[in-house]
């Protein structure tokens, strides 16, 4: 049985909770050690793409389209001769 506190943890925070529905062996590493419980937190953040290199990245994908499709609605607007 898991310890109590390090349930709660989980429990708290919905990312560590599908992340051990989806990787069981969390459970059993958890079981065993639970300081691994940072690292698990780690390993979530990374999976469900979280992490600031990906926030940034996904931000400017954003920008990036948004600018496009402003390129394509100015030219659309102007007039074709």
């Amino acid at each position: 049985m898991m310890r109590q506190d390090i349930y709660e943890v989980i429990k708290e925070n919905e990312d560590l909770l599908k992340l051990l529905r989806m990787q069981p062996y969390w459970y059993r590493k958890l079981m065993r050690d639970p300081q691994l419980l940072e690292k698990l937190n780690t390993d979530a953040v990374f999976f469900f793409k979280k992490s600031i290199p990906d926030r940034v990245s996904k931000f400017s994908d954003g920008v990036q389209f948004a600018s496009m499709m402003m390129s394509m609605f100015q030219a659309m607007k102007t007039p074709s001769s």
